[in-house]
């Protein structure tokens, strides 16, 4: 028997197992690789010959066996195939103290972080990073028809806009499988390719934040803006050398709220000049505070690598890192006090070990977390920890509900499907009534303004409607006409969505037209 007889073997032994988990995947591989005198064999070469297959119809296909095959399934259990890209090393406008500095890498980051040792193989060839990384998640079963793409490298905007136009157009290309003369062009074109780009997020700094900016961020079609905030203290950001102010801030983002952006706060505790008090102080003036109100947040804990400035004033003694015990009472006291409207993405940088000289070392840090609020018995309310994933039985018993909050000088709305209780959350939708008055962009005036709608549970491919997934019930629509009638209750007779270039298909469904960079629709009262 050859060794693609014995792989099909298997699956046709997997398809006959009433229940599978991964234990028991694991389980009959060992057993078959014992039998048979030949190695592990792969989920990922199970997964290409279980389609093959498929495809050849000599199984039917099983839901269950394919996702229990996927490497590394919780990418895409957010409901995007996210793909990370990194731009050139380049001059950055900052000096912080806390930053690595490492030659021909892009400021902040070292050559033997995972995403970092990726782009090198490429170059730093935006469409050969791409390229890369569908091959590789769709070779381990994942769907990449919704594409979340995430472009780091440190401050976007400071590149010559030339650059920046031909970073996201080969991007574009890269997720469309064809060349384009303009960006335009391929933007349009990525409105029904295979490989859709449903969000784009840029990494920027708040002293680099204007409307002028944010309007060629339109442009380039990015969504989402993660913000190198790092602190909300004068103080500790003037010792740290960040160069920005809180009241920069704070203005900066209101502006990308007035725009319709999602907006992620990067945030490190203990900093220089910081104590575990004066973080948790900061954090929760996040929330209390209408001045800041993040949607999501990346907890970078400050860590020492000897390309920095904070080295050497630690080898002097001028700072001290916290203890893992320390650090882990804060982070859990953080987690309480972050609402329910809000994701908490990350909560350490992928740095590794040997390039820490101090500061935290453990790499589990939420599995940590997570497992002494179980035996504490208490609950973190993020969005991250309740997102559905594979949980979608309950999708149709779901509850709307409506929370209300002030943030930069304007009413915002959260509206989500979640299970009773609030404990498992389905889908929800960020809507802004920006104040007439502060509007900067003309197909913005007197339109209310969707930021954000996201359906959580296992990618499902839009040709997959009737998958039995959480995505594809009509959650979305459900809450854009909750949405629509929120705006027409206060007065306004337009709406605006600030949708990715590769989802405007969707609303054009339900009666959405593109205004500018927005989709637009006039509301009928």
């Amino acid at each position: 028997m050859n060794n693609t007889e014995i792989i099909e073997k298997i699956i046709r032994h997997l398809r006959t197992l009433k229940t599978i988990n991964i234990l028991k995947l694991r389980q009959v591989k060992s057993k078959f690789a014992n039998q048979y005198k030949i190695g592990i064999i792969s989920n990922a070469e199970l997964l290409w010959h279980y389609k093959r297959m498929v495809k050849e119809k000599t199984i039917e296909p099983s839901i269950i066996l394919e996702n229990i095959l996927k490497k590394r399934a919780i990418r895409t259990l957010s409901g995007v195939a996210p793909i990370a890209v990194l731009t050139k090393h380049y001059p950055c406008p900052g000096h912080c103290v806390f930053c690595p500095t490492e030659k021909n890498m892009p400021k902040s980051y070292l050559s033997n972080e995972p995403a970092v040792m990726r782009a090198i193989l490429t170059k730093f060839n935006p469409y050969n990073q791409i390229i890369a990384r569908l091959r590789a998640l769709e070779t381990n079963g994942h769907s990449t028809n919704k594409v979340e793409l995430i472009v780091m490298g440190g401050t976007f905007n400071y590149f010559p806009r030339q650059y920046q136009t031909w970073f996201i157009k080969r991007c574009f290309e890269a997720c469309n499988g064809r060349t384009s003369k303009t960006l335009a062009e391929a933007q349009k074109i990525n409105e029904t390719a295979k490989h859709r780009i449903i969000g784009l997020t840029l990494e920027t700094r708040p002293d680099y934040v204007n409307e002028e900016e944010l309007i060629n961020f339109r442009r380039l079609g990015c969504t989402k803006i993660e913000i190198g905030v790092q602190a909300i203290d004068n103080k500790i950001l003037t010792l740290n050398r960040r160069g920005h102010t809180v009241e920069q801030i704070i203005i900066a983002t209101r502006l990308m709220k007035q725009a319709g952006f999602k907006i992620a706060y990067h945030l490190m505790p203990n900093l220089l000049g910081s104590t575990p008090a004066k973080d948790l102080q900061m954090f929760k003036k996040l929330f209390s505070s209408s001045d800041f109100q993040p949607d999501m947040l990346k907890i970078y804990p400050t860590v020492v690598t000897k390309g920095s400035a904070l080295y050497k004033k630690w080898r002097a003694g001028d700072y001290r890192p916290y203890t893992p015990k320390q650090l882990i009472t804060l982070l859990l006291k953080i987690k309480l006090a972050i609402p329910n409207y809000v994701r908490l993405i990350r909560l350490i940088r992928d740095i590794p070990k040997e390039s820490i000289e101090a500061g935290n070392k453990i790499t589990n840090l939420r599995q940590i977390l997570a497992d002494q609020m179980k035996a504490k018995n208490i609950i973190c309310h993020c969005i991250r920890c309740r997102e559905a994933r594979e949980h979608s039985r309950g999708a149709d018993k779901a509850k709307l509900y409506t929370q209300k909050y002030q943030a930069s000088d304007s009413e915002e709305y959260f509206l989500h499907f979640s299970s009773h209780g609030r404990k498992i959350l389905y889908a929800f939708l960020r809507l802004r009534l920006n104040d007439r008055d502060q509007v900067f962009i003309p197909e913005l005036k007197n339109a209310a303004l969707i930021r954000e709608v996201h359906t959580y549970g296992r990618l499902t491919p839009v040709s997959q409607v009737n998958s039995g997934e959480v995505q594809h019930r009509g959650l979305g629509r459900r809450l854009m006409a909750q949405a629509e009638q929120i705006a027409k209750d206060n007065g306004y007779t337009k709406m605006a969505v600030i949708a990715g270039v590769g989802v405007r298909g969707y609303y054009r469904l339900l009666g959405y037209r593109l205004e500018g960079t927005y989709m637009t629709k006039k509301l009928v009262t």
